[in-house]
């Protein structure tokens, strides 16, 4: 069945206000200027309208995801649509979720996460509120993170981290995004199907198009396993709490390397990206961005470009 694409509600004034405060620094939506409304945000693949009569327009290819994980459980406070399959048991059964942060950042790491969870650690997540880190504010991200590592423990955890030297230099050997998230996930997997031997499926978000990507990636632990891709795979509460850890390590990871280099990095690669790169070659010279940025991106080589610079006046990146 396709998703809806469109839904209207009529808020009251506190549901009003509870939906400022969820959607308050979620990073995918801008908040715009629109007639007659109290509140309108714009994102990519979603559209928000809250009209001053308290009428709520949603639109969008993604609007039911927001209406799934955002707007029932934080500001309606009800679950109706999709709530039957939204909690079927086969959510909380045992088995492990992967999932990434950082794929699309011009700065820092690439972060990928591993969870496992029980039927008891699953509904607990649940009850934390748990949910696609994306559509969490990143201010609220680290005490969820910390509840949620409480929770589950370093048993039932498996972390890769690239940061920009190690991304840099595994990309130059697998030079495909796709192929390299797929190593990422794999590792992950494989690192906690040895410490979770009992872990018999995982689910991961389907990022190549065949499947066979993360397939020939994947180790004899790993290829032992029933794995699972679906496209939006953070509705599933393992993958939901990967993406969470993920995001938490990313954000920590980027604020470290703005101190050691002085400098404000941005996340995503926004307009601010080509500012922040600009700055970081007049004060750190090109030898910086290997050690900060993923440097095989269109933006990196527009910033060397207007320096006169080229990807091959790049150092090797540095050795961990």
């Amino acid at each position: 069945m396709d998703k809806k694409t469109l839904f209207t509600y009529t808020l009251t004034p506190a549901q009003a206000q509870a939906l400022e405060t969820a959607t308050a620094g979620m990073s995918a939506l801008q908040r715009v200027s629109a007639p007659y409304t109290t509140l309108a945000l714009k994102g990519r693949g979603l559209n928000l309208a809250l009209y001053t009569s308290g009428k709520l327009v949603i639109q969008g290819k993604d609007a039911e995801d927001f209406v799934l994980f955002t707007l029932e459980p934080l500001v309606l406070q009800t679950a109706g649509l999709g709530y039957e399959e939204t909690l079927d048991p086969k959510m909380f059964a045992p088995h492990m979720g992967s999932d990434e942060s950082g794929k699309g950042d011009i700065f820092g790491p690439l972060v990928t996460v591993a969870a496992f969870i029980d039927e008891t650690t699953g509904k607990r997540l649940a009850d934390l509120g748990v949910r696609d880190s994306k559509t969490i504010a990143d201010s609220k991200i680290r005490t969820l993170a910390g509840d949620i590592r409480k929770l589950l423990g370093r048993q039932n955890c498996a972390v890769v981290l690239l940061r920009p030297p190690t991304y840099n230099r595994l990309y130059q050997k697998l030079p495909n995004v796709n192929r390299l998230l797929a190593w990422c996930h794999a590792r992950a997997i494989e690192t906690l199907a040895e410490q979770r031997p009992d872990c018999t499926r995982a689910v991961i978000d389907q990022f190549a198009r065949t499947e066979q990507t993360i397939n020939r990636a994947l180790m004899t632990r790993g290829k032992a396993l029933t794995i699972e891709q679906m496209h939006k795979a953070e509705r599933d509460i393992a993958v939901a709490a990967a993406s969470v850890l993920a995001r938490d390590l990313f954000v920590r990871e980027l604020a470290k390397l703005s101190e050691a280099f002085g400098l404000e990095l941005p996340k995503g690669a926004g307009p601010g990206v080509p500012k922040a790169l600009a700055e970081l070659l007049d004060k750190r010279g090109p030898e910086a961005l290997p050690q900060t940025a993923k440097c095989h991106f269109k933006t990196v080589h527009e910033a060397l470009a207007a320096k006169g610079l080229t990807p091959d006046d790049l150092p090797e990146p540095p050795a961990p």
